[in-house]
């Protein structure tokens, strides 16, 4: 398999290899094949939003005032942004540190966040999309035809479609602590197949962890293949997302803010593993959470997704997710992405096109096609006990004051 045009690899004593790439980043891998599937770029080239950010301490004064302010007063301890806009990089800078701690290392453009259910739209959503376009995926054909175990407590179930699943709108609740009664992969599979219905299929949208986990699922049966590698494979590695996968390797945790001080269920501090505990008791690849990744790299699926989806999406299968449903009525969610609402976490200026996501972590991502605009704003606002809520106030004030910002640089 090809790698990359203009691309070092290089081994080290230990017997890791470091891949040095034209664009100045670099990965640590541990294995040749794990290395081709992050670099398989060269069938499908991905076009990359232009660096462009010499001014962006002058142009965002003002935005970054307020995640400056956000940190003193400590509604998270760091933050990494990117914002991309008329197909360049206008901004890409890290604030504050990992933690509170004096000592702390400081959040650089190359720190690596936990993107929480970020993970569904840039993950299971866009595989979704991918096997949709292929004919894999019937968007209304009943999950039960790929996942039967899921019916097996709750007749209702057998009305759930994969659109219901992607629209939050399967009647599933939004969350159970299922690992504390299923600590491994398969127990905790078997748990949420067996999760009961709230309300019935297609009246109501309710934002589910639990539905994205059983489509993550359903989505790699019908794939034949593990989420985390039909990924890396099809869109990490064709966009050249280099610092973005499921599972970070060791070497990569003094790269990676903290998430949580959790000492009731893993017993330790977590860093450079998944902070959700579901997603953890299933070996750190869910449908619903564990991907990592950098501002850059987020930024640079955003471009794909302002480019069409291109090279990895056609854009008539990106216009279908990203439309708001039409049922349940009242529902802002499209097909795995939202849509602004009001109030809406993108503030008040993204256009009714725009899709996005938010990720419990303190993650974001905000597209809007009519302005061409994009926003990544990675937090570790869960540090170092989860409970510091402010960032749904910070957030739309970040994007408020970057809208107003590049409208005056117009």
């Amino acid at each position: 398999m090809p790698i990359a045009q203009h691309t070092e690899v290089r081994g080290t004593p230990s017997g890791t290899i470091v891949c040095f790439t034209c664009r100045g980043n670099f990965v640590i891998t541990r294995s040749i094949r794990h290395l081709e599937i992050i670099l398989n770029i060269t069938a499908r080239t991905a076009s990359f939003p232009v660096p462009s950010h010499q001014r962006q301490d002058t142009v965002f004064a003002w935005a970054y005032d307020i995640l400056e302010q956000a940190i003193r007063e400590r509604a998270f301890p760091g933050a990494s942004i990117a914002i991309t806009h008329r197909g360049q990089l206008v901004a890409l800078k890290g604030f504050g540190q990992f933690t509170y701690e004096e000592a702390a290392p400081t959040v650089t453009t190359g720190s690596i966040f936990d993107l929480a259910s970020v993970s569904k739209v840039l993950a299971t959503t866009t595989m979704a999309a991918v096997l949709y376009e292929r004919g894999l995926l019937d968007l209304d054909a009943p999950v039960i035809a790929i996942v039967p175990e899921f019916a097996r407590n709750e007749p209702r179930c057998r009305q759930v479609t994969f659109r219901m699943l992607l629209a939050h709108s399967s009647g599933l609740p939004a969350y159970e602590k299922l690992f504390m009664k299923a600590p491994s992969r398969d127990e905790l599979l078997s748990a949420a197949f067996g999760v009961r219905l709230v309300s019935d299929p297609g009246t109501k949208a309710e934002y589910s962890d639990i539905g994205f986990i059983i489509l993550g699922v359903a989505l790699e049966r019908i794939a034949d293949e593990a989420l985390d590698i039909f990924c890396q494979r099809e869109i990490f590695g064709p966009l050249g997302m280099i610092h973005t996968t499921f599972n970070p390797a060791v070497e990569l945790r003094n790269l990676i803010p903290p998430t949580v001080d959790d000492w009731t269920f893993r017993n330790r501090i977590i860093q450079g593993e998944v902070q959700d505990e579901n997603t953890s008791a299933m070996g750190g690849v869910a449908g619903h959470a564990g991907v990592f990744s950098t501002a850059e790299d987020v930024a640079t699926f955003a471009h794909a997704m302002l480019n069409g989806g291109l090279p990895i999406l056609r854009p008539e299968t990106l216009a279908i997710f990203t439309k708001r449903e039409e049922t349940p009525l009242g529902s802002s969610r499209a097909l795995g992405w939202d849509t602004p609402s009001s109030p809406s976490q993108s503030g008040k200026y993204f256009s009714a096109k725009s899709f996005g996501h938010l990720g419990y972590t303190g993650t974001s991502l905000w597209i809007d096609p009519d302005r061409l605009l994009s926003v990544t704003l990675l937090t570790n606002r869960t540090w170092p006990d989860c409970k510091n809520q402010t960032v749904k106030e910070i957030r739309p004030r970040f994007h408020n004051a970057v809208v107003e910002a590049l409208e005056a640089n117009r």
